[in-house]
């Protein structure tokens, strides 16, 4: 039997959250090497970049396989492939500064940056370029996708969304400079309830935000995030019956990955 009324709940993490900024670094450095291809001719059915990152206290790891052209990977009398890791470490602190990164246990200027990019091994190669639709394929990654539903403009189910609204509020807030008091690293959840199959309203808002100020209460956070949840929800979602929840378990000062580890896929 179906059930058309129930409540669900999804969760966002914010572009500082220590998984994100490890997908941010990854994708840039994915973007360097499709725009060095481009900018050399290289046709982009070439490129190949399996690049994994990982983030803790002051330290990046940027590990994987690649193939690009002669301006990043340059090739050793050996056969061996070494990646200019100049170019890589550059994309990486932009990524980390545009995030807002610099505090003393993460800083964009000071963390230290590892590459051990190396060339694709010509076994995992092969699989695609002996093939003759080689532009559509990825040796041995794949992408997984998800579904589109009419619960929301983007198609895309009403709790997820709406936390990522309110993630996308307060990131734009402390970007623009008007909540200086907001770190990057940041979740939310949105628990919705459903009548008759549609989404109705917010029953319980959790917001976890790293602060700067140390002596901020919880409701002093609440006092600040509020109005940005209230303006990423729609009319009439929260009432006197909605649960908050921010920073329920207090100072959310240390944050990003100084305070948790981050890798990318997670």
């Amino acid at each position: 039997m179906k059930r058309s009324n129930f409540t669900f709940t999804s969760e966002s993490v914010s572009e500082g959250h220590p998984d994100k900024v490890c997908d941010r670094i990854s994708d840039e450095v994915v973007d360097l090497f499709f725009r060095e291809a481009e900018a050399s001719g290289m046709p982009a059915s070439d490129v190949r970049v399996a690049c994994e990152t990982l983030a803790t206290t002051n330290r990046v790891v940027i590990a994987g396989e690649v193939r690009g052209p002669d301006g990043l990977c340059h090739k050793q009398s050996d056969g061996t492939v070494k990646v200019d890791e100049e170019k890589i470490i550059a994309v990486a602190r932009k990524a980390i500064k545009a995030i807002g990164y610099a505090q003393d246990g993460f800083h964009h200027e000071h963390c230290k940056i590892d590459v051990l990019l190396h060339g694709q091994s010509a076994h995992i190669a092969r699989g695609v370029d002996e093939k003759d639709n080689k532009d559509t394929g990825a040796g041995d990654q794949g992408i997984m996708f998800g579904y589109a539903c009419r619960e929301t403009p983007e198609l895309m189910p009403a709790p997820i969304y709406y936390s990522h609204r309110i993630l996308s509020e307060m990131a734009e807030a402390r970007h623009s400079g008007r909540e200086p008091v907001l770190g990057p690293d940041a979740k939310s959840q949105v628990s919705v309830a459903y009548e008759n199959g549609k989404p109705v309203r917010a029953t319980q808002i959790v917001v976890s935000t790293q602060h700067m100020d140390g002596g901020l209460t919880s409701d002093d956070i609440r006092k600040i995030v509020e109005p940005y949840v209230l303006s990423a929800l729609p009319s009439g979602w929260v009432n006197e019956d909605t649960h908050w929840h921010v920073n329920p378990t207090g100072a959310f000062v240390i944050g990003g990955p100084d305070g948790d580890a981050g890798l990318t896929g997670r």
